[in-house]
């Protein structure tokens, strides 16, 4: 299991928009091959800072099978207008887990 990572600046006074656009999304990662769940938290001390955490069965589900898909294109179609900047993405591993 691979843990992408995003930590997503949204445009101050956009972040309900930029939330009901990542609803709409849900979709599309449903579908994407190797995807088994996706979650989006918001900060509390900075409420236009965002991470989505998606889990996929392997690196190349994220970076080749759904980079490359239509259903990416549009992911970034709905929520792409939202961002502050562009997104800071990083894949992570479990090594143990305490409970």
């Amino acid at each position: 299991m691979v843990y992408e990572v995003a930590l997503i600046h949204v445009k101050p006074g956009e972040e309900a928009a930029f939330e009901a656009a990542a609803r709409q999304a849900v979709p599309l990662f449903q579908r994407a091959k190797g995807c088994s769940g996706m979650a989006f938290t918001r900060s509390v001390e900075h409420p236009s800072q965002y991470r989505l955490t998606v889990q996929w069965a392997t690196l190349e589900n994220h970076t080749v099978d759904f980079r490359e898909s239509e259903d990416f294109q549009a992911w970034r179609a709905l929520v792409g207008p939202f961002f502050a900047s562009p997104p800071e993405v990083q894949h992570l591993e479990t090594v143990f887990v305490g409970f």
